[in-house]
């Protein structure tokens, strides 16, 4: 990230590094933030909502900066009908912010043929939601670490922010089992996506998919 970038320090280490090929990076929301969206993107999302302007800025901000690490030159980031960003053809990634912190995840489809992210709040999943997101055989450990609930809800929305643009499938949550030792997760029509796992200030999880020849190596 660049020096003008607010960030913490402490997530960005942890988000160093979390898969080889795919660059990961985060900017704290600030005011001003929506200024970032170009017409496009801004028509393309839509809500006139100050907050959800700024957080859709802060995401595409780390996105450009991303890909013009990756020496793409910058392009706008609109919405797609499916909710999704528009990456540039060569391009897969992802993008995710909760209330303070914005996220993206940015790769060549040559690293990486789905990518998907997500990040969340360092804070237990709340009772209620836990039986929509956790299946029977999740549940084990669940007791043992306050914020496993949250971990498999964020790698969850990960998994389907990867898959929906080439599958074209809606997944309920309990359609896909996580498997966090194993750093993966297997959907109902038996794909398997892997999984990396950061819990710092806040929990990420990022979702990926190697391109076969990539994967056969």
């Amino acid at each position: 990230m660049t020096q003008s970038a607010s960030i913490d320090p402490n997530l960005q280490q942890a988000l160093e590094n979390l898969a080889p090929g795919i660059v990961v990076g985060h900017r704290l929301i600030v005011p001003g933030d929506e200024a970032a969206l170009s017409d496009d993107e801004a028509q393309s999302i839509g809500s006139t909502v100050v907050a959800v302007r700024r957080a859709s800025g802060a995401a595409r901000l780390i996105a450009r900066e991303l890909l013009a690490r990756r020496g793409h030159p910058p392009c706008p980031l609109p919405k797609t009908a499916s909710g999704l960003p528009a990456w540039p053809p060569d391009i897969v990634g992802s993008l995710a912010h909760d209330d303070h912190i914005a996220i993206a995840a940015v790769a060549p489809r040559r690293e990486a043929e789905a990518v998907g992210i997500d990040i969340e709040p360092a804070e237990p999943l709340p009772p209620d939601v836990v039986d929509l997101v956790v299946t029977a055989r999740e549940r084990d450990g669940l007791n043992d670490d306050p914020l496993r609930g949250r971990l498999l809800f964020a790698a969850k929305e990960a998994v389907y922010k990867a898959l929906y643009p080439r599958d074209r499938v809606f997944l309920e949550y309990h359609d896909i089992e996580v498997d966090v030792a194993g750093n993966k997760a297997v959907v109902r029509n038996e794909r398997v996506i892997e999984l990396r796992f950061c819990v710092a200030t806040h929990v990420a999880v990022l979702a990926f998919a190697r391109p076969a020849a990539t994967a056969a190596a």
